[in-house]
């Protein structure tokens, strides 16, 4: 019986570690955009919020509010609808509204159990820095960048009044615990002090030097703390408005801060990576908090006050033990601009660079991250594979290249030669050289065998942002970021052999068809160009592909040479018919500028890496036709 009952006790264990593990990446396919199939990472964190009953966790993000449960970090929902980034978050008192604010200019109103949206809120100009909710429940308070704050009804879903004292844009808005004050800070240096009713003008607060970034009453209405980008933290007796504490240590922008519900501690969260707990009283600090890697942008008590939650630009958020300072738990996943993607030859890994310096080693097949490389000492702008798959390629705006085993993730090398900027890598399809693009007005030739600089290329006026070989290895591609112009080149010696002209602007992207027959070229000026690669001398422009509003910045052609894939700024991922010029489709979803594109080898899956943060991977089958 023992046996039987360990036998059945296993099949359960086996049968939940399956379930966690196929559970634990589902949040990859949650709310995509139409043709999408996956999400890679979660976006960058702006803002952390606790429910009121301590049991969630909201994160706004630039790809929409992220829900955790509290207490162990598991992924509940992603709600989206907003269009571009979530800067900020609020629980109504009973938890039956969740408030938030976006770049798209726009409040929206979600229904705490269902996550459905229930109003928009339009009437900011720009974007809505902060939410915030009356100790009633029936107001809603916001600030923007268009330098107001505004007071919304919430029973009518209506705006009841607009506050216009400050001359820069807000950051932060809250109430006083009885309701009766509404506290707002902005980048003009002060605190306004309002009567909530009728907006009118209390007090203001201005022994700030610079921006005032977060403000907090404490849960018995008698003090204000405040956080400034000159790293000090503010500490304001409400009655009077005299500053009672500045306190100094952050060495950076400080961002945010909380009270703690007993009032006795102050948390102050800051651009150095540190989390400082104050004595509100004595200024005395209690306590610093490191353990993040990047800057922390957002602190929040839970409502035990036993834990204090943090948001950082390194991805993660943290749960920290306020009496111990330890941490409890920590939740992954999040990731900043990515400004490069990559598959290796296989089709199972997908690289992507990023500006937290850092690469993502992804599967894939099913979402799951890899591998994090770290080193680089600057913004990620290119990775590449190399054809046998052995090597990944990266380059830095720390100046340098670094190659790394993309199985063990471990360093081999770096090239550091470039003066500047390195912002476009292409190996040669034979595995023999290494190509580099640099800000240093260079194109640099390396022995992709031992990272011997071979030749540099020289002759362009500008940053080189892209570089490309033919699929013979034979022409070296690159283009440029001042003359705008696309330079050939012999793609084994490097001599110089033929230069492009007829873009109006810098030359963003350049891709091979699979043939060779046709350079494709991405450039500011708007547009695609599809240049003739086998009427000799006299390379002529074939098509000239119009659509996009604002810059193209990459560039892809599919392997079977039917599809061209561009991306832009205007957030579009737009797919053309080289054979035509006219475009195929496209796809929208991103709530950021799309950076990179990347085809699959076997031409089923579409790749796109933005400002948001992630990587969407798209459905390719769906174009392809009953014949092919």
């Amino acid at each position: 019986m023992k046996n039987l009952n360990l036998y059945f006790f296993l099949i359960i264990f086996v049968s939940f570690l399956s379930f966690s593990k196929s559970s634990a990446q589902e949040y990859t396919r949650w709310n995509l955009p139409p043709g999408a199939v996956a999400r890679l990472g979660k976006g960058e964190i702006h803002e952390v919020k606790y429910s009121p009953d301590g049991g969630t966790i909201a994160v706004a993000s630039s790809i929409g509010i992220w829900l955790y449960d509290a207490h162990t970090g598991v992924e509940l929902a992603l709600i989206t609808g907003h269009t571009r980034y979530v800067y900020c978050v609020a629980f109504s008192p009973d938890g039956q509204l969740l408030a938030s604010g976006s770049r798209d200019n726009t409040i929206r109103l979600w229904d705490g159990q269902t996550r459905k949206r229930k109003a928009t809120l339009v009437g900011h100009t720009y974007r809505v820095r902060a939410v915030a909710f009356s100790p009633d429940g029936n107001t809603l308070a916001s600030t923007s960048e268009d330098n107001t704050v505004r007071l919304w009804d919430l029973r009518t879903k209506s705006l009841k009044k607009t506050l216009t004292g400050h001359t820069d844009m807000g950051r932060a808005v809250v109430f006083s615990p009885d309701g009766k004050i509404l506290a707002s800070a902005s980048d003009d240096g002060t605190i306004q002090m309002s009567d909530a009713e009728t907006g009118e003008s209390l007090k203001v607060l201005t022994d700030h030097n610079l921006n005032v970034t977060s403000i907090a009453f404490s849960p018995d209405g008698q003090t204000l703390v405040s956080g400034c980008d000159d790293g000090t933290v503010g500490v304001w007796d409400v009655r009077s408005g005299e500053l009672l504490q500045h306190l100094t240590g952050h060495t950076t922008y400080t961002v945010s801060v909380a009270f703690s519900p007993d009032s006795e501690t102050i948390a102050s969260a800051s651009w150095d990576n540190a989390i400082r707990l104050w004595n509100p009283d004595t200024g005395e600090l209690l306590r610093e908090l490191k353990a993040h890697t990047g800057p922390v942008v957002s602190v929040a008590f839970s409502p035990q006050g036993e834990t204090l939650v943090s948001g950082s630009h390194d991805g993660t958020i943290r749960l920290w033990d306020t009496q111990t300072g330890a941490v409890k738990n920590t939740v992954d996943g999040h990731t900043a601009d990515v400004k490069a993607v990559a598959y290796s030859r296989d089709g199972k890994t997908l690289a992507s660079g990023n500006t937290r310096d850092t690469i993502h080693l992804w599967d894939a097949e099913t979402g799951v991250r890899k591998n994090t490389l770290t080193g680089h000492a600057g913004t990620v702008t290119a990775v590449v594979f190399s054809p046998d798959g052995g090597t990944l390629a990266s380059g830095s705006e720390d100046n340098t290249i670094r190659l790394w085993d993309p199985e063990t993730g471990q360093h081999k090398q770096t090239l550091s030669e470039h003066l500047d900027y390195v912002v476009a890598l292409a190996y040669s399809p034979d595995g023999d050289r290494l190509a580099s693009g640099s800000n240093d007005d260079t194109v640099r030739l390396w022995d992709a065998k031992t990272g011997a600089e071979l030749e540099i290329l020289q002759g362009h006026t500008g940053d080189v942002r892209a570089v490309a070989f033919s699929p013979d290895s034979g022409t070296l591609a690159s283009g440029d970021g001042n003359d705008n112009e696309i330079r050939l080149w012999d793609g084994h010696f490097g001599d110089h052999t033929l230069t492009l002209v007829g873009h109006q602007r810098d030359v963003t992207g350049l891709a091979f068809s699979p043939d060779g027959s046709i350079l494709a070229s991405a450039s500011d000026d708007r547009t695609v160009g599809l240049w003739d690669m086998d009427s000799g001398q006299n390379l002529q422009n074939l098509r000239t592909l119009k659509g996009h509003t604002i810059y193209v910045l990459g560039v892809a052609y599919s392997p079977d040479g039917k599809t061209v894939a561009s991306a832009s700024w205007d957030m579009l991922i737009r797919l053309w018919d080289p054979e035509t010029g006219r475009p195929k489709s496209g796809f929208v979803g991103h709530t950021g500028y799309v950076l990179s594109v990347a085809f699959s080898p076997d031409g089923r899956t579409l790749a796109s890496g933005s400002t948001d943060g992630t990587v969407l991977l798209w459905d390719m089958t769906r174009f392809q036709s009953k014949s092919d």
